[in-house]
């Protein structure tokens, strides 16, 4: 067998792109109609729908999320979960908790760990994750309403556009709809 002219390509096989061997990204988010996600390091809503729908999508799964994120959910290395945290504080490392300082480090982290791999934000997260071509699928559950808050899911709309599931809900005081989207 000929080796590709590109050593760098040899332990790719017939792939062409660096991003062709990585895991898929999908991100899973809950935000208003105005891309609200966060306020004040919070969710600006409690929807246990929401939670548990969160929950069982990720058991068993890999989660690369922010500190904030992080600090929010101290459960989230429970139900089998792998963690990736993405901080400069190391000291947050722990077993079934890794650390990174930066989304490529921790994607590298992922790769080497069984199961599917889910984004959790925050919002620098999102912002980088979504424009990455290994972006495949949000798992959105769109909040019917526009709230005050200070973190942002970025836009979707033109990236996402295919829906794939849809089901609408009410619960806890909002209506919401848990939305599949893929490119």
């Amino acid at each position: 067998m000929a080796l590709p002219a590109d050593p760098a390509l040899a332990f790719m096989g017939s792939r062409t792109s660096e991003h062709a061997a990585m895991k898929p990204l999908n991100l899973i988010v809950s935000c208003a109609e105005n891309r609200v996600m966060g306020r004040d390091g919070r969710l600006p809503w409690s929807i246990p729908e929401d939670q548990r729908f969160l929950k069982e999508k990720t058991r068993g799964q890999v989660i690369v999320m922010g500190r904030i994120c992080f600090e929010t959910w101290p459960s989230a290395a429970t139900d089998g979960r792998r963690v990736i945290v993405l901080t400069s504080r190391s000291f947050l490392g722990k077993p079934g908790v890794q650390v990174a300082r930066s989304l490529p480090e921790a994607l590298a982290l992922a790769e080497e760990i069984p199961g599917e791999l889910f984004i959790l934000g925050g919002e620098r997260i999102f912002a980088e994750a979504i424009a990455l071509p290994q972006a495949a699928r949000i798992y959105l559950t769109l909040v019917h309403a526009e709230v005050p808050g200070d973190r942002h899911f970025p836009e979707w709309k033109d990236r996402f556009a295919r829906q794939t599931e849809r089901r609408d809900s009410s619960g806890g005081g909002w209506t919401y709809s848990f939305l599949t989207l893929e490119r």
